[in-house]
């Protein structure tokens, strides 16, 4: 049987749950800027499927990589961390 690899695992802020079945995640990073060492907001965003529409705007959720689930779409939610106040 062959083995599967390792899949990237992403821990990000729901923005975005106006789709049916899909939300927007954004995930922020600080990173030195390399010449002048400042701290830069880096911000990245994954569209990922959510198959009971569970997640609402601000949930911190973790997401998975998976096989292309549309044009966009190539994460799934794995689970809600934490729920929005």
């Amino acid at each position: 049987m062959e083995k599967r690899n390792l899949r990237k695992e992403r821990i990000g802020i729901v923005t975005s749950n106006k789709m049916e079945k899909s939300i927007v995640v954004s995930e922020v990073k600080k990173m030195k800027h390399p010449l002048y060492g400042k701290f830069v907001l880096n911000t990245k965003k994954y569209v990922a499927h959510d198959e009971e529409n569970t997640c609402n705007e601000g949930d911190t959720v973790k997401i998975m990589e998976t096989r292309p689930m549309s044009k966009s779409k190539r994460w799934r939610l794995v689970d809600v961390i934490e729920r929005a106040k």
